[in-house]
């Protein structure tokens, strides 16, 4: 379906038929269209992986592609708008999905009994099942919890990068693409970590520690004014961030229960990416009001509290670990 968003972009930029109206209604549909795909992304990755002690490279694999896109997407899109203009990107990215269909194709997965749901009552009774699974179930329940509070302000200075790039660090379009590749180099090396890393044990541990250094990152971040200091810190913010993004992922993969995994995952994908938007309205909101520097040193605040919130659910989380 996302092909089809893309394709129209594509088709309606090189006609010149394309309005900021439709282009607001194509990209809503589109994150409509991103939000059903995710949990079924992060799902399938188990899914072609047989040995479950394999799950966690797997999925710090997957967290290494998807790092290695958010780098040389921005860096390719540029190339192409410089050099060709905006129409092309829309071009490219429609041509993309074609190596990744006849992939999903090629795909042989092993084919499970699944319940068919035969009418809108029947969607409903399994959200609610796979919420009162969440909710119930500790150590899943904390993580979304605080993935969710995370999303508020783990990307408040992408959000603030325009401020900080143009007003703060006296910079131009240059300055603004270093910013902006800086943090996707740290998730990258995130991922390699990861995906050396065997087992989950230890990795509750690992999202305290990078909550607490991504509310220090952009602490130091909102107080740094020289561009190469602040291109160092945010490659360690995008390192800390997926660290406590895929080492989540990879708990939750884990522990949950076989046939509550897709509705886990999308209430996984929820609070990871639904509450982003949020997060940037308060940020943008809180610098409004009180300046980009204080609006990040408020969302870093937040970020190292929420640490301390989920330190003291550890012991609960670990007991389900050796399981």
């Amino acid at each position: 379906m996302r092909i089809s968003v893309s394709l129209a972009l594509t088709i309606l930029t090189f006609t010149n038929w394309i309005t900021f109206p439709i282009l607001l209604v194509l990209s809503a549909l589109n994150g409509l269209l991103k939000g059903l795909d995710m949990p079924v992304r992060h799902t399938i990755v188990t899914e072609t992986v047989d040995d479950r002690a394999d799950w966690s490279n797997a999925i710090a694999l997957n967290s290494v592609m998807l790092s290695s896109s958010l780098v040389l997407g921005p860096a390719m899109g540029g190339i192409l708008i410089a050099t060709l203009g905006v129409k092309y990107c829309f071009l490219y990215d429609t041509l993309s999905y074609i190596p990744a269909i006849f992939t999903l194709l090629a795909m042989q997965l092993k084919v499970r009994p699944m319940q068919t749901l035969t009418n809108l009552k029947d969607t409903w009774q399994k959200l609610r099942e796979g919420f009162e699974y969440v909710s119930k179930f500790q150590p899943i329940r904390a993580i979304l919890l605080v993935l969710a509070l995370q999303g508020l302000v783990r990307t408040s200075h992408v959000a603030l990068m325009p401020v900080f790039a143009a007003k703060i660090l006296n910079g131009d379009a240059t300055t603004m693409a270093h910013l902006s590749t800086s943090a996707p180099i740290g998730s990258l090396l995130a991922c390699l970590y990861l995906s050396l890393r065997r087992g989950i044990a230890g990795l509750e541990r690992l999202i305290v520690v990078a909550q607490v250094l991504i509310g220090m990152s952009l602490i130091s971040f909102s107080l740094s004014r020289q561009v190469g200091l602040s291109i160092i810190i945010l490659v360690f913010t995008g390192c800390f961030t997926i660290l406590e993004i895929t080492s989540s992922n990879m708990i939750i993969q884990t522990l949950v229960a076989e046939d509550k995994r897709g509705r886990v995952m999308s209430f996984y994908a929820l609070a990871m990416v639904g509450t982003m938007p949020f997060g940037n309205l308060l940020a943008g909101t809180l610098a409004d009001n009180f300046g980009a520097t204080n609006a990040l040193i408020v969302c870093g605040s937040v970020s190292i509290l929420g640490a301390l919130w989920f330190s003291a659910q550890l012991p609960a989380v670990s007991r389900w670990i050796p399981r």
